[in-house]
C-alpha cells in the first residue's frame, strides 16, 4: 500500500524528534550538521533511533537528513559525491529500521528536506527571509532534493519551512521528479515565522499535484488546531501536523528553554480539525510517540 492510499483510509503516526533521541542514546550533536553528521561518523545509531519510534507505534519515520546539504557537508570536507551517497543512505537506514522493526503493519520512510535556515545552523529557519531570491532558493534545494528522490522514499518532507517564498521554491524543486511530498510550515500563531499568514502560505500547495498533505511541524502545540482548520479548508488536502514539544529553542545557546506542553490528549482535537498524519518534532520523544498512536487507535 503506498502512503497516499493508506493515508485517504486513516490517520497514520509520525515519529518524533531524531535529534532528542540520538541525544539520549549519549551521542554529541554539537555540530553544525546536527544529527546528520552521524550519517558519516555512526549510522547505526540512525537505524537504532528510527526502530525506537517504529516500535513505540510510529507508521513513518522521516530521515536524519534535514541538515543534510552538499554545502553543508561540503564545510566539513565531503565531497560531493560522498555527500549523494549520504543523503541516498538516509534513506536506506530508515528503509532498514522497518525491516527490523517487523511490525506486521506497512511502514514509510519520509526523507527529510530542512529549509536552507537549517544549513546556516543560526537558528534562521524559525525566522526565514534570508534575502535570497526564490529561484536562488530552488538552486540550493534542488540537487538534493534529486539525490533523496533517487533514494526511493515514500514521500518528502519538505519541513520546517519558514517563508512562504522558500516554499515557492520547494516546490519547483519537486515538480516532476515523480516521488510525492508534504509541506509543513514553521509558524507562530496564525503566521509562518517570516510573518505570512499562513491561509496564503499553504495555498501555494493547493494545485501542486506532488504535495499530498500540508501542515505545520516544530511549532507550539497550541498553535496547531488553528494551522489544521486552515490547512484543511484552504488546501482540501489531508493535513500533516508535528508539533515540538513547547519549548523554544536558543540559538545563541544551542539549547532548548521552558516547559513542555505537549500531551497526547491533545491529538483527538487536531484530528476533528482534520490532521491525517499526527506526530511530533524536537523533543517529543518515543514515550510521546506510544501515547499519539493509542489516542489514534482509541479514535
Amino acid at each position: 500500500m503506498t502512503l497516499t492510499d493508506a493515508l485517504s483510509r486513516r490517520t497514520l503516526v509520525l515519529d518524533g524528534g531524531m535529534s532528542n533521541q540520538l541525544e539520549s542514546a549519549g551521542h554529541d550533536l554539537r555540530d553544525e550538521l546536527w544529527s546528520a553528521r552521524l550519517l558519516a561518523e555512526e549510522p547505526e545509531a540512525v537505524t537504532a533511533a528510527h526502530l525506537a519510534y517504529f516500535e513505540a507505534g510510529a507508521d513513518i519515520a522521516i530521515t536524519a537528513s534535514y541538515q543534510a546539504t552538499f554545502e553543508g557537508f561540503g564545510k566539513k570536507g565531503f565531497s560531493r559525491e560522498r555527500t549523494a551517497e549520504l543523503l541516498s543512505l538516509s534513506v536506506e537506514l530508515g528503509r532498514e529500521a522497518a525491516r527490523r522493526a517487523d511490525a506486521g503493519r506497512p511502514l514509510w520512510v519520509a526523507a527529510s528536506v530542512g529549509p536552507y535556515g537549517a544549513m546556516l545552523a543560526d537558528g534562521s529557519e524559525y525566522r526565514g527571509r534570508y534575502g535570497l531570491s526564490v529561484a536562488e532558493l530552488e538552486r540550493f534545494h534542488r540537487p538534493r532534493i534529486e539525490a533523496l528522490a533517487a533514494a526511493g522514499p515514500d514521500v518528502l518532507a519538505l519541513e520546517t519551512v519558514p517563508d512562504a517564498d522558500e516554499a515557492r521554491a520547494l516546490l519547483r524543486a519537486v515538480r516532476g521528479l515523480g516521488v510525492p511530498a508534504w509541506l509543513s510550515f514553521s509558524a507562530a500563531g496564525e503566521r509562518t515565522r517570516a510573518g505570512q499568514p499562513l491561509e496564503e502560505a499553504f495555498a501555494l500547495a493547493a494545485d501542486a499535484e506532488e504535495v499530498i498533505a500540508v501542515g505545520v511541524n516544530c511549532c507550539a502545540p497550541q498553535d496547531v488546531e488553528y494551522a489544521v482548520e486552515a490547512a484543511a479548508r484552504v488546501t482540501g488536502k489531508p493535513v500533516v501536523v508535528y508539533p515540538n514539544s513547547g519549548e523554544e529553542w536558543d540559538a545563541a545557546a544551542r539549547a532548548w528553554r521552558g516547559r513542555s506542553t505537549f500531551t497526547a490528549e491533545q491529538v483527538a482535537g487536531w484530528r476533528r480539525a482534520g490532521a491525517g498524519i499526527v506526530g511530533g518534532c524536537c523533543r517529543v520523544g518515543p514515550a510521546a510517540v506510544t501515547g499519539i498512536a493509542a489516542a489514534v487507535r482509541e479514535a
